[in-house]
């Protein structure tokens, strides 16, 4: 099976650290993949949040998750300090990609490299509508 890749962009824009908490600890005794993707989560609100964005209300639409990559580079412990870079791109009309660098805050050492791709949502019809006009702008300029 061919193993997936993520072209990591060049720039990322936001960067806020979380740490390794005992119950993001998998019985290998190292962060299990679903709190790298928690802590993906967390940092995907704090970087609307910059923004006075929510992951509900983005110019009056939400966000849903279509789809989710998580390579893994190395092991995070329990008490590790993780870096977790954010940068956005590969816009689409529905949507575009969240990109995510987790990197022990340290050491620099990477934990991983993450994606997630996500369309707008429009909560009250049901149904995936059109990427808002200001949030493309506003965060287009940000990748070139």
């Amino acid at each position: 099976m061919a193993r997936i890749k993520i072209d990591m962009p060049r720039h990322f824009t936001f960067s806020t650290e979380l740490p390794v908490r005992i119950s993001d600890i998998n019985y290998g005794g190292h962060l299990g993949n679903d709190a790298v993707l928690a802590m993906v989560h967390e940092a995907r609100v704090q970087f609307l949040k910059q923004y006075q964005y929510g992951e509900l209300d983005i110019e009056g639409l939400g966000l849903i998750m279509t789809d989710t990559a998580i390579i893994y580079k190395a092991e995070g412990f329990h008490g590790d300090q993780v870096q977790i870079d954010v940068g956005i791109g590969d816009f689409n009309k529905y949507g575009c990609d969240f990109y995510f660098l987790l990197s022990n805050r340290i050491s620099a050492v990477e934990i991983a490299h993450a994606k997630t791709g996500v369309v707008f949502f429009d909560y009250e019809q049901r149904k995936v509508v059109t990427i808002p006009d200001e949030f493309k702008t506003k965060f287009i300029k940000q990748t070139e």
